[in-house]
């Protein structure tokens, strides 16, 4: 095992390059079932997020998907705001740790695919299959 002790922790632009990596490794039927997504990193989110949520604590909320649900998008409709991802760096870094069985970038394209997959509705097993096969 190599030495890490003189590594940093991921910037945000680390993560973000993760998690552009992530996505483009996923299954294309999956990537144009969404269309265009953006992957945003932030520490954490915003105060007025968590308190919609009901969230108290920013450290349990890992990643959220912000966008208009695949019903109810038109072609008509005018261009409004680009459907995101938004993952939280130090939420991530902390289940990481603590989990120490998977690397960084599966645990991002983990969150990925299930903030994705719940906006739209998917099944776990649906998920699963889609980050089996990425």
């Amino acid at each position: 095992m190599t030495e890490r002790t003189n590594e940093y922790a991921p910037s945000l632009d680390d993560f973000q390059a993760i998690a552009e990596d992530a996505w483009a490794k996923l299954p294309p039927e999956f990537t144009k079932l969404c269309g265009p997504v953006i992957m945003r990193v932030d520490d954490f989110a915003e105060e007025e997020v968590l308190r919609d949520l009901g969230i108290e604590n920013p450290f349990e909320l890992t990643g959220l998907y912000q966008g208009v649900d695949l019903t109810q998008k038109s072609h008509l409709d005018p261009g409004g705001e680009p459907d995101m991802v938004f993952l939280y760096r130090r939420p991530l870094l902390d289940e990481w740790c603590e989990r120490g069985d998977i690397t960084l970038g599966e645990l991002i394209s983990h969150v990925i695919v299930h903030e994705i997959g719940h906006h739209f509705g998917l099944s776990d097993e649906d998920m699963h299959r889609i980050e089996d096969s990425a």
